[in-house]
């Protein structure tokens, strides 16, 4: 019997609404090496907003996924949902930390993926149902890779063909999908394949135990 290499990441992709579903239709996970959880609550805060805020405040709380998950709802609910969940949860998992943003996804984001990179490395993957899912690689302040993973093929970046052997390895295509059964297969893997890709740059597999807490949560600044 054939192995299912993407059985450890299906988890990820369930439907919104299914028992199995830990963080709804819209959440971020970011891979980040060599830094401690704290500093990386630091990098999610803006530079101005680092500036004024008293340094307890970007240290962050440890809560289980439930508190942080009841915080981050809170807060989409208060802004109406344009402002995600403004905060991220961090925890270690060996030479690499693994963030979560719960309906949310500023680690996508050009300028704030350069500063959690910046000296370092970083792989972040956007899981957004109603607008685009994203994957992300960079090293030291800049986008090596990005793209969309049902559009696997329209990649940009400074080196965007960096990660086409692994990208291959998790069945990823590099070239247009043309329709059919390509196409449909794509559709309904393509979240998981991309969690698949960032566990093969990193080493670290994301599980519902490691992500449940104890998280180190702090503000992602508006």
């Amino acid at each position: 019997m054939a192995t299912d290499l993407l059985a450890p990441y299906r988890w990820l992709a369930v439907p919104a609404g299914h028992k199995d579903n830990l963080f709804d239709e819209i959440f971020c996970l970011s891979f980040l090496r060599g830094l401690e959880p704290a500093e990386v609550l630091r990098r999610f805060a803006t530079p101005e907003a680092r500036q004024g805020a008293p340094q307890e405040s970007l240290q962050g709380r440890v809560m289980s996924l439930d508190e942080y998950g009841h915080a981050a709802f809170e807060f989409g609910d208060r802004y109406g949902g344009a402002l995600g969940g403004g905060h991220v949860g961090v925890v270690q998992a060996g030479d690499w930390c693994v963030a979560l943003e719960l309906y949310g996804g500023k680690a996508a984001r050009g300028d704030t993926l350069a500063r959690l990179s910046s000296g370092g490395e970083v792989v972040t993957v956007l899981r957004h149902d109603y607008a685009n899912h994203h994957v992300a690689y960079a090293v030291d302040g800049e986008t090596v890779t990005c793209f969309n993973p049902y559009m696997p093929d329209m990649r940009s970046g400074s080196d965007p063909d960096r990660l086409n052997g692994l990208m291959r390895e998790v069945g990823l295509p590099l070239g247009p999908t043309t329709g059919g059964e390509d196409w449909n297969d794509l559709y309904a893997t393509a979240v998981a394949r991309s969690f698949h890709l960032a566990a093969r740059i990193t080493g670290v597999v994301p599980t519902p135990r490691m992500l449940s807490g104890p998280l180190l949560v702090g503000p992602v600044q508006r």
